[in-house]
């Protein structure tokens, strides 16, 4: 297992994260994994006994039991706690009530308690809003996540699913203030879904924010199970759970040309998905879900590939972006600047 540093700080997290969506599978995440204690505390061992020291999970997930099964198999399996980076959220609705959602200092100050209380620690590693809330004034959720930095509840932020924009303007609004700011950009980023590129990627390398990467198997269709004449094996994610929205031919495109390089090294065509964005400058950490150890294990195999140049001009050409503007004019200023193509 390999290590990188979460953006601009000191901590290292494993190039690949136990991500825990699958646990618990209360409600309305029943489809995407039912896994129960038992489960939970394979993979965990499973994951920290290949070099895995990062584990995501969110206060929403399963309604709250992704945490509590955390922390039950933390407890139970007794890892030293100062091996571990465990992350965490907050925004998402948690319960019926008003305030029971977003990122206002009430919202934030009880999840943080509620999170704690369900995975029995006494911090989290890394604290992430897990959305934009257009009610509350970005000072508001900025200095509350301060608060918690100080009070030793929160040791480092996080931001995740927002524009390049709105993570540019938090930036720069906690640096103003001298607060802590975001260290990482958890994000939707996979070979059929390189959107990522276009602002936030540039952003991320241009402020030293690292890019923790969530659903890279673009819910499942770059699993190498999935193809346009097949709808995948019953009881697959993607055929519960839709999301998130990709462009399927565009996908199935990148399947196939992942396929022969995935025979030539032996591997699983997911492995080969994985290994492409730990390629990628501005990926810290990949997020896998897994509902099986196996599964897990094929996953976190990816960290031991090394992908020729070659093969990653192959992925390039199946996965490139379709130039959008101001992107293709910046190519052409480029050109002009530096005709030779090399900045010196």
């Amino acid at each position: 297992m390999r290590y990188r540093l979460l953006g601009r700080s000191g901590l290292l997290v494993s190039e690949i994260c136990l991500g825990t969506m699958t646990y618990g599978g209360k409600g309305r995440w029943q489809p995407i994994g039912t896994l129960g204690l038992t489960e939970v505390e394979a993979q965990i061992k499973t994951a920290v006994g290949a070099g895995v020291n990062f584990i995501d999970t969110a206060d929403v997930y399963s309604e709250g039991q992704s945490e509590e099964l955390v922390g039950q198999a933390l407890k139970k399996l007794a890892i030293p706690r100062d091996e571990l980076v465990i992350a965490s959220k907050v925004r998402i609705r948690m319960g019926p009530g008003p305030n029971q959602v977003g990122l206002s200092r009430g919202h934030i100050m009880d999840g943080i308690h509620a999170s704690l209380r369900r995975l029995q620690l006494d911090h989290i590693d890394l604290y992430q809003i897990h959305g934009q809330d257009v009610a509350t004034p970005m000072e508001e959720t900025l200095r509350a996540l301060e608060d918690l930095v100080r009070s030793g509840k929160v040791r480092y932020l996080g931001i995740s699913n927002h524009a390049a924009w709105q993570i540019m303007k938090a930036t720069a609004i906690s640096e103003r203030r001298g607060w802590n700011r975001f260290e990482s950009i958890q994000a939707y980023y996979s070979l059929a879904g390189r959107e990522l590129e276009r602002e936030i990627v540039p952003m991320a390398l241009d402020q030293g924010l690292g890019v923790l990467v969530w659903s890279p198997l673009a819910g499942g269709l770059l699993s190498g199970k999935f193809s346009e004449k097949d709808k995948g094996p019953e009881g697959a994610r993607r055929t519960n759970f839709d999301f998130p929205p990709v462009d399927r031919p565009r996908a199935f495109r990148c399947v196939e040309a992942m396929r022969p390089i995935a025979k030539a090294h032996g591997v699983s065509v997911a492995r080969i998905a994985l290994g492409w964005l730990l390629h990628r400058p501005a990926v810290a950490s990949v997020i896998i879900g897994a509902k099986t150890t196996e599964q897990l294990a094929d996953n976190i195999a990816a960290t031991d590939l090394r992908l020729s140049d070659a093969e990653l001009a192959a992925l390039e050409e199946a996965s490139r972006l379709p130039p959008e503007y101001p992107g293709w004019m910046f190519d052409r200023q480029n050109r002009d600047r530096f005709p030779g193509g090399a900045i010196t």
